[in-house]
């Protein structure tokens, strides 16, 4: 016991016990130390090295699933003849080759109307929407007061459901009953009635039918295009024209210059990229016209109303997947020969 005591009292008092300690930390620090530099750090950098790709994985699973697969597979039916599903899970085998696209070629008219239809609202929709978009920016630009408000109001379309709103206009056009028995009408929509009170005749809009009717569909179609491209341009463009340096226009206003000309010598040029971008995403969104028809007129989509997606879509039911892969790559050849061309115009015609 006195032996005990002893070595305690020494341990506390001859300053052992602070020996010991300062061996117990400084011992404590080197594993730290020795862990931290060979064990952590390398394992954190390891972790680092491959950290982003742990990150993306599930997204690019997904897309690797939903997007990449779904493109090879489509182009790989294209190019199998007469390839169809209910004979592939048959055990059906087929060969390669080009079959596909002579059939869709030589079909018939659906597909020259589908070409056509399809390259008639691009043409036409594109130009106008742009130059409505670039106007209106320029206006909400020049107003100050409530500009936020009308940015607003219009964008609220951009973010609403496009069949909701096919089917608005299709209330704003469309005839309530038979329009060859004018007593069976019990409305004529409310812009026949504003026709009628200007003293004009009532059109059928929605239900016509024939070659006579063609361009009154197309009429409606078109209004109903460019309204709902509007929000988005006008928020790139007016993004565009807030960014542009006022040292241009003070320069122009000292040397008294016109506003339609500072209009073409500076706001244009200034906004050409942004112009360009519009321009070639215009293009692309208007190859893939589908679901403003289909909202306006209802599903089917009317035989002479048919694009290039709904002739797509129309081959889905019927299993005829081989024509249908091919018409989706007939329509990428398209969409990718206009976007090439936009793009080397735009390279000429645009201002860095």
């Amino acid at each position: 016991m006195d032996k005990f005591l002893n070595s305690v009292k020494s341990f506390f008092v001859k300053g052992v016990w602070q020996t010991f300690f300062v061996k117990w930390i400084w011992q404590t620090f080197c594993v730290a130390w020795v862990w931290q530099v060979f064990c952590v750090n390398l394992a954190y950098r390891k972790f680092d090295k491959w950290k982003a790709w742990i990150y993306l994985l599930p997204a690019i699973i997904l897309l690797a699933i939903f997007t990449v697969w779904p493109i090879i597979n489509t182009v790989r039916v294209a190019f199998l003849n007469n390839y169809n599903s209910m004979g592939n899970i048959g055990g059906e085998e087929y060969v390669f080759g080009f079959d596909n696209f002579k059939t869709i070629i030589t079909s018939g008219d659906q597909f020259k109307t589908a070409l056509k239809t399809t390259l008639l609202l691009t043409v036409i929709t594109v130009p106008l929407s742009t130059m409505l978009a670039l106007i209106i920016s320029v206006c909400l630009n020049a107003i100050k007061p409530l500009q936020k408000f009308f940015q607003t109001i219009f964008f609220l379309p951009y973010v609403t459901n496009s069949i909701a709103i096919g089917m608005v206009f299709a209330a704003l056009f469309d005839v309530v009953g038979d329009f060859m028995f004018p007593d069976l009408i019990d409305s004529y929509g409310f812009i026949n009635n504003i026709i009628m009170k200007l003293g004009g005749k009532p059109v059928n809009w929605i239900d016509g039918t024939g070659s006579d009717y063609y361009w009154t569909k197309m009429t409606v179609l078109i209004i109903y295009i460019v309204w709902n491209a509007l929000p988005f341009k006008i928020l790139i463009l007016l993004g565009g024209l807030q960014s542009v340096n006022k040292q241009y226009y003070d320069a122009a206003k000292i040397d008294s210059t016109s506003k339609w000309r500072v209009f073409w010598k500076i706001t244009v040029p200034m906004l050409s990229p942004m112009i360009a971008y519009v321009v070639i995403t215009g293009f692309i969104g208007g190859f893939k016209e589908y679901t403003s028809i289909i909202g306006i007129f209802g599903d089917p989509m009317p035989q002479d109303l048919f694009t290039m997606v709904g002739f797509i879509y129309e081959a889905l039911p019927q299993a005829e997947y081989g024509e249908a892969s091919a018409a989706a790559i007939i329509l990428f050849i398209i969409i990718f020969i206009i976007t090439m061309i936009n793009l080397s115009v735009s390279k000429k015609k645009t201002h860095y």
